[in-house]
């Protein structure tokens, strides 16, 4: 079992008993090695002018319609590519599939998050254009896919009206490693008990300098923003 999270991995925590008396802890970092082929990722990302992004939510916040909705009103204006995270079945990746996107799934079975070798070899097989788009749809997961670096080059969290607006504070590292928080389905906001303006105050608790948007991938309200940030994004990668 993973120590990290308990998924299942191969990860290592090793003890040395020396006698009754004296005990040693021989500790390995179990990140080590995904970190290391992190950056392998982020090079070869960096080197093609990829824009990476890494889509981190609980399930149900709406990150498939996100990209089902940026897919469709973009196409055409970059090269686009979607790697999609799932424990079972391909429904996600069939959908981005039907927009004329370049997908590829993964499944991790009882994993509960993408790691940076999952990655490296998903984008071997699909061999994402030069100054493409990329977004990696992490399994619906708060917990441990914020330990994870994939070479991503921005974290985007999303969280939906349907949730809490204490989120961010029950989920402190996630948001706290995230760049952007997109917070989806704002047309529901007549009909739920959520305070969006404490919703983003506790996201700058937790992270002061993370970027907000407030979006709904079903009425299109707010993606606007969400594409004039992909667009910046993309001209800051490819004239890097």
């Amino acid at each position: 079992m993973c120590v990290s999270c308990g998924c299942g991995g191969g990860h290592s925590h090793d003890h040395e008993h020396i006698d009754a008396n004296k005990i040693i802890d021989v500790e390995k970092d179990i990140l080590q090695q995904n970190n290391l082929l992190a950056e392998r990722n982020r090079g070869y990302f960096d080197a093609k002018d990829i824009l990476c992004l890494n889509l981190v939510s609980s399930p149900g916040s709406g990150k498939t319609s996100l990209l089902e909705k940026t897919l469709t009103d973009l196409k055409g204006s970059a090269p686009f590519a979607v790697i999609e995270g799932d424990q079972q079945t391909s429904n996600d990746a069939d959908r981005i599939h039907a927009t004329g996107t370049k997908v590829t799934q993964i499944n991790t079975g009882k994993g509960c998050h993408l790691d940076a070798h999952m990655v490296y070899h998903a984008v071997q097989g699909m061999k994402p254009e030069q100054d493409a788009v990329l977004f990696i749809e992490n399994v619906g997961n708060l917990v441990c896919p914020a330990m994870f670096d994939l070479g991503e080059k921005y974290r985007v969290v999303v969280m939906s009206v349907t949730e809490g607006d204490d989120k961010p504070l029950k989920y402190p590292d996630m948001f706290y490693t995230s760049h952007l928080c997109i917070i989806n389905k704002t047309d529901l906001l007549p009909y739920v008990p959520f305070d969006i303006e404490k919703a983003k105050e506790n996201a700058r608790m937790v992270n002061p300098g993370i970027e907000i948007l407030e979006v709904s991938s079903l009425t299109g309200e707010g993606m606007e923003q969400w594409y004039n940030w992909l667009k910046v994004k993309q001209q800051q990668a490819v004239a890097v």
